[in-house]
């Protein structure tokens, strides 16, 4: 039997900031409809006696005090007892969340999971976007030593990044093909992706917001000065952005993709019009960023379309 519980798995709450974190912006909103908030950390979920379990706490949220959470009661909680789930851990999407993700595959036809487990397992972020390169520059997917030297001499300029990491860690500009630095860099992640770099991201680039099938906004980040980053956690700004015809063009036609992969809530990044190659469905960011900025609550949308 299901009650009016929602279970977060998420980061340790010392690391979150209330002022942009959107798993805190979420919970907030679903408070007010008096639902208890349980959270937990990916190690303390476990398979016991045939049943999902995890040991955490009842929370609440409020932004209002300078501690902006407050432990009720600590629990040892049956997951299926859970009106939803949500999957809010950051990656690396390592063997770890590989296997909260089959753990959670137990109890996905009893209680509401965003994302769906399984579906996050088989979308690679970066990978999944291979299927739409014709929207995106210049990219390759490739641990090749040989194909990587081609493709700087031939673009003069790429990004490289790891494939399953996250918050713009350990993403590089080269103008040049290094050996050395390019096999160590292969050796710690393995497969990487190379793009060709656009220079317009220092104009910022944009990350639209798809709740259940649909296009709900947008807002730009224009990294600091002097870097190539967008992430807001390294130091880009956050300002209000329309779509053009060609970015809402694509952004539907892969909103519409991800719903039938059972994906509810994404994150889909631009850069001059085209697709970069970041399709987030792990752990989406950038609601109350938005909201701060434009005054449009898609908590609420979020949890309406979920008929919560």
């Amino acid at each position: 039997m299901t009650s009016k519980i929602i279970a977060i798995q998420g980061n340790d709450l010392s690391k979150l900031n209330p002022k942009t974190d959107t798993s805190v912006f979420l919970a907030n909103e679903i408070q007010r409809k008096k639902y208890k908030i349980f959270y937990y950390s990916p190690k303390n979920l476990s398979i016991l006696n045939s049943k999902v379990i995890a040991k955490g706490f009842f929370i609440k949220f409020n932004y209002e005090n300078k501690k902006f959470f407050k432990i009720l009661k600590r629990q040892t909680l049956d997951l299926s007892r859970c009106k939803f789930i949500l999957i809010r851990q950051d990656p690396p999407f390592n063997l770890e969340y590989i296997s909260t993700t089959y753990i959670l595959d137990r109890i996905k036809n009893k209680v509401k999971i965003i994302n769906n487990p399984t579906s996050i397992r088989n979308i690679s972020e970066k990978l999944y976007s291979a299927k739409y390169q014709r929207f995106m520059p210049y990219t390759i997917f490739t641990r090749d030593l040989i194909e990587i030297k081609r493709f700087i001499k031939k673009h003069k300029k790429i990004i490289i990044k790891p494939i399953h990491g996250f918050s713009g860690n350990d993403i590089h500009l080269l103008n040049k093909f290094n050996v050395k630095f390019i096999n160590k860099f292969i050796r710690k992640h393995d497969h990487i992706m190379c793009q060709k770099f656009l220079p317009k991201i220092s104009k910022g680039d944009k990350r639209v917001f798809i709740i259940n099938g649909i296009v709900c906004g947008a807002i730009s980040r224009v990294p600091k000065k002097g870097s190539f980053l967008s992430n807001m956690s390294k130091g880009a700004k956050p300002i209000s952005i329309e779509l053009t015809n060609m970015e809402n063009k694509i952004s539907k036609l892969i909103a519409k993709n991800l719903k039938k992969e059972n994906i509810f809530f994404a994150g889909i990044d631009f850069i001059d019009q085209k697709l970069n190659g970041d399709i987030n469905v792990t752990s989406p960011t950038g609601l109350k960023t938005y909201f701060d900025l434009t005054g449009r609550n898609l908590a609420k949308t979020f949890w309406k379309e979920l008929r919560a």
